[in-house]
């Protein structure tokens, strides 16, 4: 065989191969995706709770950010508005997706004054101001899996991640790659301190968030709200809207 066509059948081979060996280096990469650690699993949901009166919030079937505000909930408007901001306004079109906030049935005015500053400008479909007993908020909370405490009023600048599984989502291993090399010892990050626009905005909304809401919509367990939510706002390179 002469070299020429000995040098026409390489490329031909070299044609035929190349489109896929790069469909089975990109097959792992669409199909293989990182997803947000379970830190906690059978989180209580709120029909649990006895004193619970609005039975149209649940947590199950729902991705929730769930945060404690306790009798004073004023008292935490720069969080609830860093939420709002941060979180609320980039995921409200998410199916299923949520904020609820626990306080106590004794703050009804408070909540009520909280809730005007925050709607503004807009109606917050999606945030629920949830009422319970004292008891049933520690219930609550202690079914979470972290280190915080509620203060004396029963609130905390920490939320938490629940998916519709209820089971509280997380990382596991919250290390920098610096202390990775350093071999620091692991350490987890199960809620997301609001107080902090860094941890809101770079860990929870840029990060946590668009991870669990991915994976849900490449298992195919979740849809984009179409109507008020552009699938951009999850890729920045994805022009399309995408439809329930």
């Amino acid at each position: 065989m002469s070299k020429k066509a000995i040098k026409k059948y390489l490329i031909l081979i070299i044609l035929f191969f190349l489109p896929v060996v790069f469909l089975l280096m990109l097959y792992p990469a669409t199909n293989n995706y990182n997803i947000l650690d379970v830190v906690k699993e059978e989180v209580l949901d709120i029909s649990n709770l006895s004193s619970i009166t609005n039975s149209e919030v649940l947590l199950k079937d729902h991705i929730t950010v769930l945060g404690f505000l306790g009798s004073d909930p004023e008292s935490r408007i720069v969080e609830a508005s860093n939420l709002k901001e941060l979180v609320y306004n980039k995921f409200k079109g998410f199916k299923k997706f949520q904020i609820v906030m626990m306080v106590t049935k004794e703050s009804q005015d408070r909540t009520t004054r909280l809730t005007q500053e925050l709607t503004k400008y807009s109606v917050h479909k999606y945030w629920h101001f949830v009422y319970a007993s004292d008891s049933d908020i520690n219930k609550l909370f202690n079914s979470l899996r972290t280190s915080l405490q509620l203060d004396a009023n029963l609130g905390t600048n920490g939320v938490f991640v629940i998916d519709k599984e209820l089971s509280q989502r997380g990382r596991l291993d919250d290390r920098t790659k610096k202390e990775i090399e350093k071999e620091t010892q692991i350490y987890p990050l199960t809620a997301y301190d609001c107080s902090k626009v860094s941890i809101i905005k770079n860990k929870l909304a840029a990060e946590d968030m668009r991870v669990l809401l991915e994976e849900y919509r490449k298992s195919g367990r979740n849809k984009i709200d179409s109507s008020n939510r552009r699938a951009k706002d999850l890729n920045p390179d994805k022009e399309t809207d995408e439809k329930e």
